[in-house]
């Protein structure tokens, strides 16, 4: 059902006893831990965890958070100070970073915009509500070391007959996190901003087991994480140095960022020279601009871990939108020659993503998408979104406020519904031809 966190935790209390403890926790609760816009009221509700009647909630990988709070729970213990969880208290101490509090930030876009710019995994924060206050607890470190013990668990791989995932079952998680920081993307305000890889030894492991599962057929449907060639590019540095850890683009643009991608081609070849492996797809998106760097990764890809066809997400060929988005577009054209020219014997191909609608968007910059993806000859479009506001993302607040909420500059949105099916209409023209 919609709103599935507070219809479930409101049966919950139909049927337990009162007192029964609550926790929730998964992508809905992480991402409406503070008051966030919300597309469907098209305004602004306040934390999940009032709505809802939880005890606690528990955002991002929640492995080290639920350990903690089972700990507590067998011995009657307060659940106050797990890290990586949300509770409501009547007060706060000096610990924590205040965030405008609800009922500014609802009349307020300006507050609405600070409370975005404080936003982080990485802190303790706190916003009131009447008489009481969210607190978040900062994210618990999690390591490579968490991460092996993690993935080597006895996972059974069983799926519902009905499941959606069947793609999933034979897939290996590499790693976790994102240092790309895209405005309209909620990673790094569920899984972290920084890079957590597992060990190469824990991965090759896994894949000598999973040879041995009796459905196995051979086939790895997807070697990665939320941006799959960001395998290794772990770096602690920038998070010991900087106590808040808010630098925009620290990792992308740090010359110390290690982008020959060798971690992960030594993974590859590695993983494919496996008895019993016939083939590791690369399924999970990768990062062109990062790729780029790397002619040695970009045919490996080519050669082994692809069928036909390589996704990428350009999002936008408009600097007045890619720069709200986050996203930086210049080498694509460097990309495109390079992957053509490694492809001429294989003979495969792109497809690519694109965003339409996102702020700062409009008709004419829609129609020069429209016009550079005819000039560039971009015959494979994926698929394109139409941009939804999703809670607590940078985007979303662009949406709500109009406002860029890292410069506090009035930005365009398109609002009018009309609009939207014009421009969506151009680009389903585009797929057409």
């Amino acid at each position: 059902p919609d709103r599935t966190v507070i219809v479930y935790c409101n049966k919950i209390k139909e049927y337990f006893k009162s007192g029964t403890p609550i926790v929730i926790g998964g992508i809905e609760a992480s991402l409406r831990r503070f008051a966030h816009y919300d597309y469907w009221d098209n305004d602004i509700r306040r934390s999940i965890l009032f709505d809802s009647r939880a005890t606690i909630l528990v955002y991002g990988n929640g492995e080290k958070q639920i350990l903690e709070i089972a700990n507590r729970l067998k011995k009657e213990q307060t659940l106050k100070g797990i890290p990586g969880t949300c509770i409501i208290r009547k007060n706060k101490d000096d610990s924590f970073e205040v965030i405008p509090p609800f009922k500014e930030i609802c009349k307020d876009p300006m507050k609405f915009c600070i409370m975005q710019q404080t936003f982080s995994n990485d802190k303790n924060l706190a916003q009131e509500y009447d008489n009481n206050y969210l607190l978040q607890y900062r994210y618990p470190c999690y390591t490579t070391k968490d991460l092996d013990w993690i993935y080597s668990l006895p996972f059974t791989r069983k799926l519902h007959p009905n499941s959606l995932l069947k793609m999933a079952k034979f897939s290996i998680v590499t790693h976790r996190g994102c240092i790309g920081k895209c405005n309209f993307c909620a990673l790094s305000l569920h899984q972290g901003e920084r890079i957590i890889s597992r060990s190469e030894e824990n991965i090759l492991k896994e894949i000598k087991q999973l040879t041995k599962h009796p459905d196995f057929k051979g086939y790895i449907d997807d070697l990665g994480g939320p941006s799959a060639n960001m395998y290794g590019m772990d770096c602690k540095k920038c998070f010991s140095d900087n106590k808040n850890n808010r630098y925009r683009n620290t990792c992308l643009q740090c010359t110390k960022l290690d982008k020959s991608h060798k971690k992960l081609i030594t993974l590859l070849k590695k993983s494919r020279e496996i008895n019993g492996v016939k083939k590791i797809f690369v399924r999970s998106g990768i990062r062109y601009d990062l790729a780029i760097n790397s002619k040695e990764y970009i045919k490996e890809i080519i050669d082994h871990h692809i069928s036909g066809c390589l996704k990428i997400a350009p999002e936008h060929f408009s600097d007045n939108v890619l720069k709200l988005m986050n996203k930086d577009n210049s080498r694509f054209n460097e990309f495109l020659s390079l992957f053509n020219d490694l492809n001429k014997k294989k003979k495969q191909y792109l497809k690519y993503y694109f965003m339409i609608g996102h702020p700062g968007d409009n008709l004419n910059e829609v129609s020069r998408l429209y016009e550079n993806i005819k000039k560039k000859n971009l015959r494979n479009i994926e698929q394109f979104q139409l941009f939804t506001p999703t809670p607590m993302i940078a985007s979303s607040c662009m949406y709500w406020t109009g406002l860029n909420p890292f410069t506090l500059e009035k930005i365009p949105v398109i609002y009018e519904y009309n609009t939207k099916k014009k421009i969506k209409r151009i680009f389903l023209d585009l797929q057409s031809k």
